[in-house]
């Protein structure tokens, strides 16, 4: 997921079409030519994820082609697919770079088998080759496809790195961070990278049972249920070939994640109703403002299933980290605000940065944006007021006010990690810092019902 286009070279109707057939099975958009020519302008107009050639062609020998393919197009997957079982040919090819050497007759599974392997190991190469782009560090090479992420803060810098290098593959990515961080505009910075032909379909699966989880992911067909009057196609379908993002993912019960989990693994799914699969072509993109880890240390998230939506991580930092985007965050969302009431622009003062910068904003840009278009309503196209966005100075020490009867030890601590919780929104590794202790001492008092 999702299936890469490929292209089967055989002159054999018979054996072409199996091929074919079993991979469009699959999911995939297979194309066939019969000779070397016809594969030649193929490839002109359009490069395949994966090619299947077999070794006697009536105008020339899959061999040879094969290091044709090597020297215009390398690190294209080529797996041979050849009536001939002959251990030399097979060790030549291999050595020429052939990713697989396959005899025929091929059953379907063993078929299928190869072509996602050599896929993932293309995949992997591409992306260690660019890896060395992540350690050079610098702005992203596509600074178009993060519409609405506005930085300029170096770590903020690398997570797009990182997105691009990652956006084109087929593994899953999980996108982390505090409520507000902006894990959307991520997900579809991935869609956009990724040059994907099919939609980015959003849906929040928080608070979704399991009934409605398959619904709404798989669909149904009329008579699934009652009051199912005609086919419904759902979201995994409606992003065919394209990207399902599924927002608040920490929040699946039990029965969705393990039909989640069946998607990931098989690639395919049943609508409600239907004893046919459907193969899944959408590559997902999930998010989660809680610590995935401590979920499933917890018992509440699956290992198994953390692990598959865990191929590829970003995690987004809270906006108390990069202060340094304040001012740019600003000017932008106030002039948002301002064409969107219809007012002129109102002033910013030096006042306004070093009050916005001195909150620590636990809703993160989110509560800004919201705190700045009531600023701007208030300023009437004038100047902002500072107090509005009530910050204080970052090295102002808060200061206690404890009630006549003091709480106990226990009591206070108690009081302390349930208000860290509130203000992080269950981001442990963020509560515990605030609380100067270690994520482990603080899930194990969790746990522990302290």
């Amino acid at each position: 997921m999702p299936m890469p286009s490929l292209l089967v070279i055989d002159d054999s109707q018979t054996s072409s079409s199996y091929l074919a057939g079993v991979l469009r099975t699959a999911g995939h958009d297979v194309a066939i030519c019969a000779t070397l020519a016809a594969a030649r302008v193929a490839l002109a107009e359009r490069v395949p994820g994966l090619i299947l050639l077999d070794l006697g062609l009536p105008d020339g020998n899959g061999e040879s082609f094969l290091g044709e393919l090597g020297e215009r197009h390398p690190g294209l997957p080529v797996i041979i697919t050849t009536g001939t079982d002959d251990l030399p040919t097979a060790v030549r090819c291999m050595r020429a770079g052939a990713a697989d050497y396959l005899v025929k007759p091929l059953d379907g599974e063993t078929l299928l088998t190869s072509a996602r392997r050599s896929l993932a190991a293309h995949e992997l190469g591409e992306q260690s080759r660019l890896y060395p782009r992540l350690a050079a560090g610098g702005a992203p090479a596509n600074p178009e496809a993060f519409a609405g992420m506005i930085t300029a803060d170096p770590e903020m810098h690398r997570l797009m790195l990182y997105a691009e290098i990652v956006a084109p593959g087929s593994q899953a990515v999980l996108v982390t961070g505090e409520t507000g961080t902006g894990k959307e505009l991520m997900a579809r910075a991935l869609h956009r990278l990724s040059g994907r032909r099919g939609a980015c379909v959003a849906v929040n699966v928080a608070g979704l049972d399991d009934a409605m989880f398959s619904d709404t992911l798989f669909g149904h067909r009329r008579g699934a249920f009652t009051g199912a009057a005609g086919d419904r196609p759902g979201l995994v379908q409606q992003a065919e070939g394209g990207t399902l993002f599924l927002d608040e993912i920490g929040d699946l019960s039990e029965g969705a994640q393990v039909k989640l989990l069946r998607l990931l693994q098989e690639g395919e799914y049943y609508p409600l109703g239907s004893d046919k699969p459907r193969h899944a072509t959408a590559r997902i993109v999930a998010a989660t403002h809680r610590d995935p880890a401590a979920w499933v240390a917890s018992g509440r998230l699956r290992r198994d299933l953390y692990y598959r939506l865990h191929a590829h991580h970003i995690h987004l930092p809270p906006l108390r980290r990069r202060r340094g985007d304040i001012p740019l965050l600003l000017h932008q969302l106030v002039a948002d605000a301002a064409d969107d009431l219809g007012l002129a622009t109102p002033t910013i003062t030096p006042e306004v940065v070093r009050s916005a910068q001195g909150n620590e904003w636990p809703g993160n840009i989110r509560e800004l944006a919201a705190t700045v278009h009531d600023a701007v309503v208030r300023s009437q196209g004038g100047t902002l007021d500072p107090a509005r966005f009530g910050g204080a100075p970052s090295d102002e020490r808060p200061v206690l006010v404890f009630p006549d009867q003091l709480p106990t030890l226990d009591e206070t601590r108690e009081q302390l990690i349930a208000e860290a919780l509130r203000r992080t929104g269950g981001d442990l590794v963020e509560a515990s810092r605030r609380l100067g202790m270690s994520r482990w001492g603080l899930s194990k008092h969790l746990r522990q019902g302290g």
